[in-house]
């Protein structure tokens, strides 16, 4: 099948494919497990105290905002460095993911040093109950010291994606959650001899398997790895005293590239990590007794919806690698003919997601013990997530895959600060309070921006304006 021009429609290089499904299985399944691992703390600490889960669950809403903000900074390395690899120029690369680590640390230091100093004010935000912000602040108490680290792996991880090096990064996390759930299982209730600590227990096993986690991609990164080389140079640029010479020029050039990228991707997931709770909280603040039913039909449908999401974010994040080596290639007809390719196998994707949520749904909820009315919003809510499903799974890889991976961060910003914040919130609140529409149409105005947004990314992709070479000659 062939496009205008003559062109492939559909691109036939095997090593694309193989590649693609490369980084797509292992950043799925490391998705899946790191999923897990929060479901496990859930699980365990409900089964000690409620209070003590709803402690850990209040410090999650924080932790939620750590792994947005460097989920942007991984991004936008994986943008930049994608097209100097796709150049076969390592040297940008390895410089590259140091303004990435500089960058991610001091995020986590910042992080860090404010759940230190205003612990109480940061949990008061999402709580005033005094039990659970006691139980809060003794679970990020130890927390806090997880986040540089966190932000640093996850770093390291994503320089190694943009080599094709991901196994690692599934290992470490299957590694993570099996010490996690025996610290947990150790600690939380006291087996084993050690002391009952609750949820400070919960909170040492996460310290335990992130400084694990830490430990063995710097090892591998220092020690083993011969693909990305990290350290074969100053990376880090501390070495380079002399600020007028060329090669220092061009590394602060590259520097203010990585910034010119990052900037517009972390103001985009910053502000989307705070429209979701607000969202949630429409929920939880509807009138009469619709509230509790709403808030629980939500929670159940939305476990589900998420755990199928993370095969979405891992295409988004394949995508995002294979469009920037591409770029980095500059052949202009393979660029349009992966991002048709990558934009019908997205499609494919969400039709596949959409039938087994709807085939399974009433399964799953046979496992739960709701209200009846809970359990009616729940299956509502579940058809309605099987459209938005397919909506999503096309929208998000083309969005933050295709069009960012090639560089078009603009575009992606604008398209989701206009769509949340001036479509989705607002028309959310109007169903919620003014229109006072049934739960399951709510749900589906909080998430309506996952079916509008299709419309403008297929236009985008079709106008071919969204390829940027980001790239310099002396990096």
């Amino acid at each position: 099948m062939k496009a205008k021009g003559g062109e492939r429609f559909f691109t036939q290089d095997r090593g694309f494919y193989r590649t693609l499904f490369s980084i797509f299985t292992m950043v799925m399944l490391q998705n899946v497990v790191a999923y897990s691992v929060n479901m496990l703390d859930n699980i365990m600490l409900g089964s000690y105290a409620q209070a003590a889960l709803s402690g850990a669950a209040t410090v999650n809403q924080i932790f939620f905002m750590v792994q947005q903000v460097t989920l942007t900074v991984c991004d936008a390395l994986v943008i930049l460095a994608s097209q100097y690899y796709g150049q076969k120029r390592m040297s940008p690369v390895r410089k590259v993911a140091g303004h990435a680590l500089k960058l991610a640390f001091v995020w986590g230091i910042f992080f860090a040093g404010l759940c230190l100093i205003l612990p109480g004010q940061l949990l008061g935000i999402f709580t005033r109950d005094p039990e659970i912000i006691g139980q809060g602040q003794a679970y990020m108490d130890i927390l806090l010291f997880t986040f540089p680290l966190f932000m640093i792996s996850a770093t390291l991880m994503a320089a190694l994606r943009v080599v094709g090096t991901v196994r690692i990064s599934f290992y470490i996390s299957v590694l993570s959650l099996i010490v996690n759930a025996s610290v947990n299982y150790t600690l939380i209730f006291g087996h084993f001899g050690f002391p009952e600590m609750g949820v400070r227990g919960a909170a040492i096993g996460t310290l335990i398997s992130r400084f694990l986690e830490f430990v063995i991609v710097y090892g591998y990164v220092r020690f083993k790895d011969r693909q990305l080389d990290l350290f074969s140079e100053d990376f880090l640029g501390l070495g380079n005293r002399d600020r007028n010479s060329a090669q220092s020029k061009a590394d602060r050039e590259l520097g203010r590239d990585y910034m010119k990228v990052a900037v517009p991707v972390m103001l985009t997931g910053i502000l989307w990590a705070v429209s979701v709770p607000l969202q949630t909280a429409i929920l939880g603040h509807l009138p009469g007794p619709d509230a509790s039913d709403a808030i629980a039909a939500n929670s159940v449908a939305m476990t589900f919806y998420q755990y199928l999401k993370v095969v979405v974010a891992a295409m988004a994040s394949a995508s995002g690698v294979v469009m920037g080596q591409s770029v980095g290639r500059g052949d202009m007809q393979r660029i349009r003919s992966d991002a048709r390719t990558l934009s019908v196998l997205d499609l494919g994707i969400g039709i596949f997601l959409a039938a087994v949520l709807f085939l399974l749904r009433t399964p799953l909820l046979s496992l739960y013990s709701l209200t009846d009315s809970a359990l009616r919003y729940a299956d509502q809510i579940m058809v309605i997530l099987c459209f938005v499903m397919i909506g999503m799974s096309y929208q998000m890889p083309v969005s933050n895959g295709v069009l960012r991976g090639s560089g078009d961060t603009q575009f992606t910003m604008w398209l989701n600060l206009i769509s949340v914040w001036v479509i989705v919130m607002p028309l959310s609140f109007l169903a919620a309070f003014v229109w006072k529409l049934p739960v399951p149409l709510v749900v589906l105005c909080i998430q309506s921006d996952q079916l509008f947004k299709g419309l403008p990314v297929f236009l985008r992709v079709r106008s071919g304006r969204w390829i940027r070479h980001l790239t310099r000659e002396d990096a």
